[in-house]
């Protein structure tokens, strides 16, 4: 039997009903290419416009989980494959739900230790002025179960509106709204694959911008693996970033976004269970930087394909 007749017939899901729709088939398209290049049995399933349940019609064996956003990395997904028994890539139904809330992932993690910047939570009765004295300028609001930078603005003055404005904006895509202290400092990340942290990221976008467009399509955000670290400095932080990413309860792969001060230390933003596998993605660069190839990457990813 080759590698790719052992997998069996494998679902790359992609596309469905979140606000990262675009980028999920951007990831899933790069992913099903790759498995079919290795013999695999790939096909695409998009989960906004089939029924799941045809997965188990079809016979699928396994699911390679490329969704972005809500549903495809906050649990939901996960709970209906494992009620189909069906196999999926990535982290299981609590972790996926708890990373997907930035609140919540703060909390485990300041309660164990791990950096993580200053943040409130915030409605629409909230004392802004107060805010800003206890956090300074400049601020970070943003939906607090969003991601690809969706929703958020920073902010940098605050006698105008400017933080009731970006409140509302963060507010049209999730009530849950969090306030966080702007951490000034080189953006690094740090990508998990299996039980190994791959070196780091260090990301230069274009007026420290690093927003959805520089993200995902700009040819001015430059990317630099290795970080150009002191090793002492690299080999720590991804050591801390293994251990944040197991305190969620992830597993198989993902992704953590941190800033590293000019002091020294560095603080935590989130983690993400199903990150961007496109032409700009983060993991693959790193995985490249540690000898593997994107092709072999999405295998071992799917290797990992588990049930609860």
């Amino acid at each position: 039997m080759s590698g790719g007749e052992a997998f069996g017939r494998v679902a790359v899901l992609m596309g469905g009903p979140s606000s990262e729709r675009e980028i999920s088939f951007l990831s899933g398209n790069a992913v099903l290419a790759a498995l079919v290049r290795k013999g695999i049995d790939a096909h695409a399933f998009d989960p906004a416009t089939r029924e799941l349940w045809d997965l188990k019609r079809e016979g699928y064996a396994r699911a390679f989980i490329a969704l972005h956003g809500r549903y495809g990395e906050d649990g939901t997904v996960q709970g209906a494959l494992e009620t189909l028994k069906i196999p999926y890539t990535g982290s299981g139904v609590m972790a996926s739900a708890l990373a997907m809330d930035k609140w919540r992932t703060k909390l485990v993690w300041t309660a164990a230790g791990i950096p993580t910047p200053r943040y409130r939570v915030v409605d629409d009765r909230t004392d802004w002025s107060r805010l800003v004295d206890e956090l300074g300028l400049p601020l970070i609001v943003k939906p607090a179960r969003e991601g690809s930078t969706i929703g958020l603005t920073k902010v940098s003055a605050a006698g105008h509106g400017e933080l009731e404005r970006a409140y509302a904006e963060a507010a049209r895509h999730d009530p849950l709204v969090l306030v966080e202290e702007f951490v000034q400092g080189v953006e690094l990340t740090a990508s998990i694959v299996g039980r190994r942290a791959l070196p780091l990221i260090r990301i230069e976008a274009p007026q420290g911008n690093y927003d959805y467009h520089n993200k995902y399509f700009s040819d001015e955000t430059r990317y630099f693996c290795p970080a150009g670290l002191a090793e002492d400095v690299e080999q720590a932080i991804r050591a801390q970033s293994l251990a944040a990413f197991d305190l969620i309860g992830c597993e198989g792969w993902g992704r953590l976004d941190l800033i590293l001060e000019a002091s020294g230390s560095w603080t935590f933003l989130e983690v993400n269970t199903s990150p961007g596998m496109t032409g700009h993605s983060l993991v693959p660069i790193a995985a490249r930087a540690a000898g593997i190839g994107f092709d072999e990457l999405c295998v071992e990813i799917l290797r990992g394909a588990h049930v609860g």
